[in-house]
């Protein structure tokens, strides 16, 4: 494969999810199937120099430099993947050098110690410009030096390529743990050996062969010196090095403009959307803003994480009354919030939904309190807290509830996200359990439920004909009925600013959490009951449009996907039909 082909390749599927890594690996994996550079007849085959290292171990045991190395055991034939070109050979690590190498360099003998994090994570080699921890060589250590190829043999290694050919050691010498596979290669090109520790095939089939527990597993020795390794003439090693790095080089510039194209589409977008979500912004100004970023954000949005952003802005501008026009005529929100404060006196005060809990709602309510520092609204608006908006707001029960098999769905923080409630991992509980775990209130469809924490301030809605019981962690907001509308009250609550206005600050350092009181005096803002019902049928609109512009981008991702898997497919067999790729 030449650079003119892998652009024309890279040409037609640019956008496709991780093209570049993928074709990263598709070089390497055409770099040991011997399909990336010509054969050369003249080579020395590779049979002859399996024996050239052979007679250089033998005497190096005759000189009394290393021990006498055990025979590899016989490959398997089917364990052999794939078919070798002629002049290549089926060999072993263990059978290309020394594996996990020692010497007897004095104990006080400085080394250069490269510790796991080191190790290259991508094709390549370690770092040579950061710093290396010093160490005194210790005996029964595994040693390294200039020129050994080394794999990690813990978790992380096969997931991120975690190999590396050492290099710039102080003074030649290194010294490893035993985390280390380690082989220093007798004649063999030790990049080229780094080529297919780094190779899919080698990866993939490593992963099922790993052993240990799933917090960590372990790359076993025989896999790392005894798997089948595709062996070319020597000649050949350098020429596929030279060739890989080369497309390597080229894979690194595509990769960075990819990278700066996306920055810069990211920096438009977020542009657009900051303009339209600006504080105080006058309506014509807004009003142009708004056609720029409809008539741009089509063009920029290109992956289904961008629509994320979108929505945001969308709930934002629905909460600060920017997406739909106010109509004067419509009763203000001073009068709604009078009205939700008389019909709530006259539940409570008819014990609902029990003495307790509406004694202890009403004295809530008189201790509630407006910030004197809030955001101007549109006219006809109000602020208000979430307890001041609603009916009642209820805590759950302090404690985790005993699961059952089967019965009333439990709801944990895990279960609310994005402003829908899921069954993820779902729990139940029993009816008696539900019954003691909702004493305080008994959820009914329609109810909010807010998570305090992992994370806090996610919200939903109780679907329709739905049972739950509230987990650990929860509180539930139940609206007095036909006065807020409760998709308006949703919206609100997933308003990007929410958590900006929060009065009662969270708590903790690592995970915070919201206090109880500190969802009970959320400030929510207030409109006319009538745009409440325009500001949700908007919001729904553009939602739906949101979703079908998702799916039109993840179905776009999947065809460049499937696009970038046949382009591959045609690049193998024509590999396999000629001896170079051009």
């Amino acid at each position: 494969m030449n650079a003119e082909r892998l652009l024309e390749l890279y040409d037609r599927i640019s956008e496709a999810p991780d093209a570049v890594s993928r074709l990263r690996r598709f070089v390497l994996d055409l770099a040991v199937r011997g399909k990336l550079v010509e054969q050369d007849p003249e080579d020395e085959p590779a049979s002859e120099l399996l024996e050239r290292i052979a007679a250089e171990k033998k005497r190096l045991v005759n000189a009394g430099q290393i021990r006498k190395v055990k025979p590899s055991p016989a490959l398997n034939e089917d364990d052999i993947p794939f078919d070798l070109p002629h002049g290549w050979a089926w060999t072993q690590i263990a059978d290309l050098g020394l594996v996990s190498p020692r010497n007897e360099a004095p104990d006080d003998q400085p080394a250069s110690f490269v510790p796991m994090p080191m190790i290259a994570s991508q094709y390549g080699v370690t770092n040579r410009h950061e710093p290396r921890a010093w160490k005194e060589i210790k005996k029964g250590y595994t040693h390294f030096a200039e020129g050994d190829v080394a794999l990690a043999k813990i978790t992380p290694c096969f997931e991120n390529g975690k190999s590396t050919v050492f290099r710039n050691l102080a003074g030649g010498i290194g010294a490893g743990t035993t985390e280390l596979h380690v082989i220093r290669p007798l004649i063999v090109s030790a990049d080229y050996i780094l080529l297919f520790v780094k190779t899919p095939h080698f990866i993939e089939t490593g992963i099922s062969k790993m052993t240990g527990t799933a917090g960590q597993k372990r790359v076993p020795k025989a896999y790392f010196t005894h798997s089948p390794f595709p062996l070319p003439p020597l000649a050949e090693q350098h020429r596929i090095v030279a060739k890989v790095d080369e497309l390597m080089a080229l894979c690194d510039r595509l990769e960075e403009t990819h990278n700066t194209r996306e920055a810069t589409r990211y920096r438009l977008t977020n542009a657009s959307l900051t303009r339209l979500t600006a504080p105080d912004t006058d309506e014509p100004t807004f009003q142009s803003h708004a056609r720029f970023a409809l008539d741009t954000l089509p063009a920029l949005t290109t992956r289904p994480d961008q629509i994320k952003t979108l929505r945001r802005t969308i709930l934002d501008l629905a909460v600060r009354g920017k997406l739909v026009e106010q109509n004067p005529r419509d009763t203000p929100a001073s009068a709604l919030l009078s009205k939700i404060r008389e019909q709530r006196n006259e539940l409570l005060a008819g014990e609902y939904p029990n003495t307790a809990e509406a004694r202890t709602q009403i004295k809530k309510l008189a201790k509630q309190q407006l910030s004197s520092q809030l955001p101007t609204l549109p006219s006809g608006w109000e602020w208000a807290t979430l307890q001041q908006c609603s009916l009642l707001v209820v805590d759950c029960k302090n404690k985790t509830a005993p699961y059952s098999s089967s019965g009333i769905n439990l709801v944990r923080t895990t279960n609310v996200r994005n402003g829908r409630l899921n069954n993820t991992d779902q729990k139940y509980v029993t009816e008696a359990t539900y019954k003691a775990w909702s004493v305080r209130c008994l959820p009914e469809p329609g109810d909010i439920l807010i998570t305090r924490e992992a994370p806090m301030g996610e919200v939903c809605l109780v679907p329709a004909g739905e049972t739950v019981c509230l987990g650990q962690r929860m509180m539930l907001a139940r609206l007095v009925p036909e006065t807020i509308d409760p998709n308006f009250m949703l919206y609100s609550l997933r308003d990007p600013r929410l958590m900006e206005r929060v009065q009662d600050k969270p708590l903790g350092m690592t995970v915070q959490h919201l206090r109880v009181g500190g969802v009970e005096s959320l400030l929510v803002p207030v409109p006319p009951l009538a745009e409440q019902h325009r500001i949700v049928a908007k919001v729904d609109e553009f939602m739906v449009l949101c979703d079908r512009l998702e799916s039109n981008l993840e179905t776009i991702d999947d065809k460049r996907g499937r696009l970038l898997d046949c382009l591959i497919t045609e690049m193998s067999t024509s590999a396999a039909e000629e001896p170079e790729l051009v």
